[in-house]
């Protein structure tokens, strides 16, 4: 293809392993065998541009030039050729991170994350403010948490970040598919949570109700909340119970009430629904509703 290409655009150049820098007069692409071509902008109309988006991906310049290794991980997701050469010692997991835009630069996001891992991670980028982090499992009890690094960055370079933790997978098999169920879980399960750090297994009820009708979600709020559909408060008292494992006395620290106050909120709650959200399967209905609600 690139052959062919060459033959319509004469300033076409292929990106070298170990180029210090892509040149911002060219606009540059990846293409299915994830290698990066560039075509100097003067050669090509807005015309051309959408041409050749319809099968080549517009890469952006602003991004850090991907390693070999993270060439290799993106060439296994979406290449439909096999990835025998491409070998996986330990099972690794994709968690999914973004920033606002602007907030950080790439270059010093990835700067920023290699300085916390005792090996440098493969970050796959989807655009300037989102993408995924490729690591392996390891046997080292000291490793950092994604709670720690979203810390870090709040504290040292004031950037909220979310993170997105998907489950280890071992091989490359249905990696494709693994890739973008995870991505399209990741954007959907923010929608409903204020949690910036989130595991699959935490996601399955966001996932769940994000599938849902919106019909169908609306009547499930309306029946199990009842007369509390709007009442803000009390469900403000439920939301901060359930998020506290139905701990009492966790949940009245939380809220800085006296434990009395919500046993009654809690008591009042079942004698006007029936619903006793002590009860670890009430509980898990009122949860699904309140998903339901947002």
């Amino acid at each position: 293809m690139i052959n062919q290409l060459r033959k319509i655009y004469s300033s076409l150049l292929v990106y070298s392993e170990g180029s210090d820098n892509l040149d911002r007069t060219y606009k540059w692409f990846v293409t299915d065998e994830n290698e990066i071509i560039g075509i100097n902008e003067e050669e090509l109309t807005s015309k051309d541009l959408s041409l050749l988006a319809t099968f080549l991906l517009p890469y952006n310049t602003n991004l850090p030039i991907p390693t070999d290794e993270e060439r290799k991980w993106r060439n296994a997701i979406h290449s439909t050729e096999s990835s025998a050469n491409f070998e996986i010692n330990n099972p690794y997991r994709f968690i999914y991170f973004s920033i606002k835009k602007n907030q950080i630069d790439p270059i010093m996001f990835k700067d920023a994350i290699h300085e916390l891992f005792a090996n440098q991670v493969p970050i796959l980028w989807g655009n300037g403010h989102e993408g995924i982090i490729i690591e392996e499992q390891t046997i080292y009890e000291d490793s950092i948490s994604f709670e720690e690094i979203k810390d870090i960055f709040m504290s040292d370079l004031s950037v909220k970040i979310n993170f997105f933790i998907g489950s280890y997978k071992e091989g490359l098999e249905d990696i494709s598919q693994y890739y973008h169920s995870l991505t399209n879980a990741a954007k959907k399960v923010f929608i409903y949570t204020n949690k910036t750090v989130v595991t699959y297994i935490d996601a399955v009820p966001y996932l769940l109700i994000s599938e849902t009708e919106p019909d169908v979600r609306s009547d499930i709020g309306k029946t199990i909340l009842q007369e509390y559909i709007n009442d803000e408060e009390t469900l403000k008292t439920i939301e901060t119970f359930l998020q506290c494992n139905l701990n009492i006395s966790e949940t009245a620290k939380v809220l800085h009430m006296h434990r009395n106050s919500l046993q009654y909120r809690l008591d009042r709650f079942f004698e006007k629904t029936g619903i006793d959200v002590r009860q670890f399967h009430h509980a898990m209905t009122v949860y699904l509703a309140l998903l339901a609600r947002k």
